[in-house]
């Protein structure tokens, strides 16, 4: 089993930064993948990033790629999302993914475990 806690969400103007953190827990050390979601009210969940074992290849879904970046910090057990010149359509609930198996994918049934959420807010 693997625990996944996010935090840093809030409220924002748009423009402005924020960073999302991810803290694993539990059998941490096969994971391959993890992944940031995102789910806007009367939305379905939706990709935005993720990033692979090693921490040097990551994906982006187009509309945040040069103002989102994903890292990851295995000897902490964390992966981040560091969101620059945020725009109001970014609001949402974000949550963390994890995944055993590669390669890095984009659905949500690719990944095995989920936190619970934190919520962006970006006002305009």
């Amino acid at each position: 089993q693997v625990q996944l806690v996010e935090s840093g969400g809030g409220l924002v103007q748009a423009g402005g930064s924020l960073r999302l953190s991810c803290a694993a827990s539990g059998r941490t050390d096969s994971l391959y993948a993890m992944g940031w979601f995102r789910q806007a009210p009367g939305k379905e969940r939706e990709f935005v990033a993720a990033i692979d074992w090693s921490g040097r290849i990551p994906y982006y879904t187009n509309s945040v790629r040069g103002r989102f970046t994903i890292s990851r910090d295995n000897a902490k057990n964390t992966v981040y999302l560091q969101m620059n010149s945020l725009k109001p359509e970014d609001t949402a609930v974000y949550y963390c993914a994890a995944a055993y198996t590669a390669p890095v994918r984009w659905t949500t049934n690719a990944y095995d475990y989920w936190g619970q959420g934190t919520q962006v807010t970006v006002s305009s």
